[in-house]
């Protein structure tokens, strides 16, 4: 463990895959979310992402059978449709900025998933618009001092501006669907407020129906569109991973649109993603000891904060041989053996996993394996691509240029 004082406050990081797993397993009964989850409830309130660990454990069962595979198999048409629009939009030789239009597909494409369509149309508009404003001033606000926040600055502003816009639209979207009776419909929203608790028969209240479904949108846009963005920008910059994948993607799925049952025939297009996932991870998380522990050798008093990065993790020489290499074949089961289960964790680990692992990645899959039979992604020269920290590490700017396969 390394402490690093952020201004007064002491964060304890902790930087082993053995540490991270007893602060997210074995030790969690300890901890609850720390400063970085806490900070956000300004935007999502008591959701899964910051919710403490009594209302967790109640919103989290409300919420699985929303992401069980039966759920997602369903959601999947919506992701191929989406995908295949996106597609059909570019023209041979445009340059696109990949960047941008993966957000606007992963926002818009969570949005028709999680409202009916509708009425998914405003609250889509309004994610696209805020939900990138918020993430830019999330990571920065975590750190700082909270009497920063109250400065009229710019970035404050611009973050309490669309904070309170995207709240007041998903409020306008919960009272619709109440007037409408939309509750039977199969979408998220419908789902979130028929469910009861099994063991009390308890139901959410509109307004933590609002926080989950903003949290959602905070933690499921980023991570899908930096993933996909990373892994284009990699097989433009490895051919011979691309044409092995092609060769895949021809062989499982043909010509025929992609369905939920084409995914984990997809093997090496698995290993491509896993390798994407463990170069490109979330660089900060942070917990807050709830009682005294001993971690490292350390004993931590009540409210220390701790802090890890998946980032850091995941290219940690001790675990990965040359690990600023791309290398999906690292993922080939004889290879993978010698990686511990707890030094790959992209989704975080123990009870506070995320709960849309199967939800992103089906959508991550279906996605490229529909715009990659269509379009090769060319390197603009001259173009240098920076990596830089949000919620996930992704690209700062990444402009390529499309051209169809079949030339």
């Amino acid at each position: 463990m390394v402490r690093v004082d952020v201004g007064t406050l002491p964060v304890y990081f902790v930087t082993s895959a053995e540490l991270t797993h007893e602060l997210l397993v074995t030790k969690a009964r300890n901890f609850d979310k720390g400063r970085f989850f806490v900070r956000a409830r300004v935007l999502v309130g008591d959701s899964l992402p910051t919710a403490p660990s009594t209302i967790h454990r109640t919103h989290r069962r409300l919420m699985q059978p929303m992401f069980h595979q039966a759920r997602i198999a369903g959601y999947a048409k919506v992701m191929a449709t989406r995908a295949q629009a996106m597609a059909d939009g570019w023209k041979p030789g445009q340059t696109v900025a990949v960047d941008v239009e993966l957000a606007q597909f992963s926002v818009a494409t969570l949005a028709e998933t999680m409202f009916s369509a509708e009425i998914s149309r405003p609250a889509a508009d309004a994610v696209i618009r805020d939900v990138p404003i918020l993430l830019k001033t999330a990571l920065i606000r975590a750190v700082t001092p909270r009497l920063l926040d109250r400065l009229p600055i710019p970035a404050n502003r611009r973050f309490d501006t669309a904070a309170t816009r995207l709240r007041k639209v998903i409020d306008d979207v919960i009272e619709l669907s109440h007037q409408e009776g939309d509750e039977e419909n199969a979408d998220l929203l419908s789902l979130l407020l028929s469910a009861r608790d099994a063991d009390t028969g308890e139901r959410l209240s509109d307004r933590e129906v609002r926080d989950e479904l903003v949290a959602i949108m905070f933690a499921g846009t980023e991570t899908t569109a930096s993933t996909l963005a990373w892994t284009f920008h990699e097989l433009a910059t490895h051919p011979e991973v691309e044409k092995k994948l092609l060769t895949e993607i021809e062989s499982v799925i043909g010509d025929r649109p992609v369905t939920f049952e084409d995914v984990p025939k997809l093997e090496y297009m698995d290993r491509v993603l896993r390798e994407i996932s463990r170069m490109h991870s979330v660089p900060l998380l942070m917990r807050q000891a709830t009682a005294p522990v001993e971690l490292g050798g350390a004993k931590l008093p009540v409210g220390t904060e701790l802090a890890f990065s998946l980032y850091a993790l995941h290219r940690d020489a001790r675990l990965y041989e040359d690990p600023e290499r791309f290398d999906p074949d690292r993922w080939l089961p004889e290879r993978s053996a010698s990686v511990p289960r707890e030094g790959y964790i992209p989704f975080g680990a123990g009870n506070r996993k995320c709960i849309g692992d199967g939800f992103a990645w089906t959508e991550i899959v279906i996605t490229l394996a529909t715009v990659l039979r269509r379009w090769k992604f060319q390197r603009v020269p001259g173009h240098t691509v920076r990596e830089v920290a949000s919620a996930v590490a992704h690209p700062e700017s990444l402009p390529m240029t499309v051209v169809p396969r079949q030339e």
